[in-house]
């Protein structure tokens, strides 16, 4: 069986680099970065195909096309954000021969399911998700809507059997994992970093990181307006903070969770491998729990705390029947591989009925031109371009 799997974003190319490895031995796979103005940058693409015999290049639409052409792939994982999704299997690898089966998902966390994501991925045969409830939440929106093919389970890759690492040191390391879109407001986020200053001012026996999900100079699959390094300079030129009292990292999570005795976000899928690994933790929800949080799949989970608890440094242990419902699912109910092979087997004896896009027909093609600007302009065109900007918001405007 052969697959080709595309990304687009520091996120989607860790997520697609992870399912490939879960694949039955004996699959031909190849990976690619879709060229878009959210391409990760060389040390991005390295770190996160970490272990890989080589770094995916980064193509253009048309060598991607090309790729797909000369690969002939039974699978085709469209790894990318939901508008690249759309454009990639409606237009730019449409009509291959002989027809692949699109795979898609979504990378982290996608609670609640939403419609948005249901729409632009509807084209795709296979729709991959990583817990139970997030299976019934966007079955329930596929019945209603209509369109699109099946729904696989799989467990997050960071989530695996197997997944703890083995700390070569003491777990003296207090570990907050950034997220680019919540909290929005910059006193919202100035908060966060002096509760993270008055943890290390009360317990210098700690090392209090802030784990960034990206440089301030590299793009992310979120832009992030007030990125917390730029933020923390501010305060510590302001004399509000020492300088040196928080130190700002990148690189792999679980290497940093192999030192942590405590972990804190606001809303992110790190929250998952803190607890895979053991690791104490805190959802901050001081700044609200709810769906434009991206945190309210963490209610009951007795994660829930404050900055207080943060400046204090008291971090919690997971509630067991949560985890059971969210992510933590045996590794035997996971679906997506044997649905995938099914799918690739009518395909090949001409039994598959292509999953139905419900973003076809002349209202959507003025908007799926413009998107496809989005995979075929040069980078530091659309980087800078605000034109290109205001045409990707009425993209998704015009898909509600």
């Amino acid at each position: 069986m052969k697959v080709l799997a595309v990304a687009d974003s520091d996120s989607y190319l860790k997520w697609a680099a992870c399912l490939l490895r879960d694949l039955p031995s004996g699959c031909e796979t190849e990976l690619a970065v879709i060229r878009t103005p959210i391409t990760p940058s060389p040390a991005q693409i390295h770190a996160a195909v970490a272990g890989s015999a080589a770094d995916p290049p980064v193509l253009s639409a048309r060598a991607l096309r090309r790729t797909a052409e000369r690969l002939r792939p039974d699978v085709v994982l469209v790894a990318c954000t939901g508008p690249v999704v759309d454009v990639l299997v409606g237009e730019v690898l449409a009509g291959l021969r002989p027809r692949p089966v699109f795979v898609s998902g979504l990378p982290g966390i996608s609670v609640p399911a939403t419609e948005k994501a249901w729409l632009f991925r509807s084209g795709c045969d296979l729709f991959v998700l990583h817990s139970g409830r997030e299976v019934e939440e966007f079955s329930e929106i596929g019945r209603r809507l209509g369109g699109g093919g099946q729904i696989g389970l799989a467990r997050l890759p960071f989530l695996r059997d197997g997944v703890e690492v083995a700390a070569t040191g003491p777990r003296d390391r207090v570990v907050f994992a950034t997220q680019a879109k919540v909290p929005k407001r910059r006193e919202e986020r100035e908060r966060v970093l002096l509760a993270l200053a008055e943890l290390a001012r009360r317990r210098p026996d700690l090392d209090v990181v802030v784990k960034l999900r990206a440089l301030d100079t590299e793009r992310q699959t979120h832009n992030e307006r007030h990125h917390y390094q730029r933020l923390w300079q501010s305060l510590a030129e302001e004399g509000r903070v020492r300088a040196e009292a928080v130190r700002f990292a990148v690189g792999p999570m679980h290497e940093h969770l192999a030192h942590a005795a405590g972990f804190v976000t606001v809303s992110s899928t790190a929250a998952l491998e803190a607890i895979a690994q053991r690791v104490p933790l805190l959802v901050l929800s001081d700044f609200g729990v709810g769906a434009e949080m991206i945190n309210l799949v963490f209610e009951d989970s007795g994660l829930l705390g404050t900055l207080d608890d943060l400046s204090a440094g008291r971090f919690l242990d997971p509630d067991d029947s949560w985890c059971k419902v969210n992510y933590f699912h045996p590794g035997g109910e996971s679906d997506w591989v044997s649905r995938m092979v099914s799918l690739v087997g009518q395909a090949r004896s001409g039994r598959l009925v292509p999953a139905s896009s419900l973003l076809e027909g002349p209202e959507y093609a003025a908007a799926r031109r413009r998107a496809r600007m989005r995979v075929e302009v040069p980078p530091n065109v659309l980087r800078v371009g605000y034109r290109a900007k205001r045409r990707m918001r009425r993209y998704l405007k015009a898909l509600g």
